[in-house]
């Protein structure tokens, strides 16, 4: 039997890559990357020179069986997102389970995660959280927002800057427009900004400085 490591990747910042995590990706037979063309980058810079593969979410359910084939006739491979841990938001949850199901050793090593230093940042309670990523984008959102305004546990949520401002809306008309919030972008990046105040304030922040980069939302839970 081979072995599956999950191996997170640095959400902006190349230094908070772990030396244990580019140990694993030089070692491993092949590396499963949801962009070849991103983690390209990243492995050049680190002088990796294992082989890529693309695994991402258009592809993976047709990958799976052969990838538990690679895996049973003894290959040791890697899964990295473009940015942070696998299977947060991103591919890895598929072919986790499906190792797990075929008694196949999955390791996972710490490291990089967006949400957890939006959320120690945010100054909102977080000895307990709920982590719901990305809402969804049609069927089922407004039935989702209903039953997380009676939420009481800080929240956590993924956004991209064009739908930043209608989300932020959405909050206002479900959680009401006082209740506190922080948003993050461009975490460990140049331009990091972290904006905290009310959903009415934070919204109208950014309705006059127009959102870009990739956000992470944490929203007081309901008092």
């Amino acid at each position: 039997m081979g072995k599956l490591f999950l191996v997170p990747t640095p959400i902006g910042n190349l230094e908070d890559i772990t030396l244990r995590a580019i140990k694993v990706l030089k070692e491993v037979d092949l590396i499963l990357a949801e962009d070849t063309r991103t983690s390209g980058k990243l492995l050049k810079h680190f002088e990796i020179a294992t082989p890529l593969q693309s695994h991402h979410m258009h592809n993976e359910h047709k990958q799976l069986d052969a990838t538990v084939q690679k895996l049973k006739s003894g290959a040791t491979l890697a899964l990295i997102s473009d940015a942070g841990t696998p299977a947060i938001s991103d591919p890895g949850f598929l072919l986790t389970r499906a190792c797990v199901q075929n008694n196949i050793e999955v390791e996972c090593l710490p490291g990089a995660t967006a949400f957890v230093p939006a959320l120690v940042n945010s100054g909102l309670p977080n000895d307990r959280f709920v982590f719901e990523g990305f809402l969804p984008i049609k069927k089922g959102r407004q039935t989702r927002l209903k039953q997380l305004a009676e939420e009481s546990r800080t929240m956590v949520f993924y956004e991209s800057p064009h739908k930043l401002i209608k989300t932020l809306t959405q909050f206002v008309e479900y959680f009401g427009e006082d209740r506190p919030v922080s948003v993050s972008r461009e975490l460990t990046k140049m331009y990091e900004e972290t904006v905290r105040g009310t959903v009415a304030e934070v919204m109208e922040h950014f309705t006059a400085k127009p959102p870009k980069g990739e956000f992470v939302i944490v929203v007081g839970g309901k008092a």
